[in-house]
């Protein structure tokens, strides 16, 4: 299933604790893909305040994607940026192994 980050920055607005910078980190455990969300708290919302904000998140994340994500909540310039914007996208998985591609005998 393709998930978007535009998608879980569109819920995260929705939760009044984070803020709508977010990073997908992906990674591949045995044959399954998965998806963590890292997210940054706001900076006025103390630290043990955002933690159920996560929660929230992931579960509306699954609610309105169908998607289980692991969410983590960061704190603010938790996420490295360059230049000012942040990777969106962190792809942990490995490359493609030959029984992995699908290709003619």
């Amino acid at each position: 299933m393709n998930v978007f980050p535009t998608q879980i920055e569109e819920l995260i607005l929705r939760t009044p604790h984070l803020s709508p910078h977010v990073q997908c980190v992906l990674d591949r455990q045995g044959r399954l893909d998965t998806l963590t969300v890292r997210v940054v708290r706001r900076t006025e919302v103390a630290a043990d305040a955002a933690a159920p904000a996560g929660a929230t998140l992931a579960e509306l994340v699954k609610n309105t994607i169908g998607v289980s994500v692991a969410v983590d909540v960061l704190d603010p310039d938790a996420v490295e940026r360059s230049t000012g914007t942040m990777r969106r996208i962190v792809d942990h998985r490995p490359l493609a192994t030959p029984v992995d591609r699908c290709c003619p005998l």
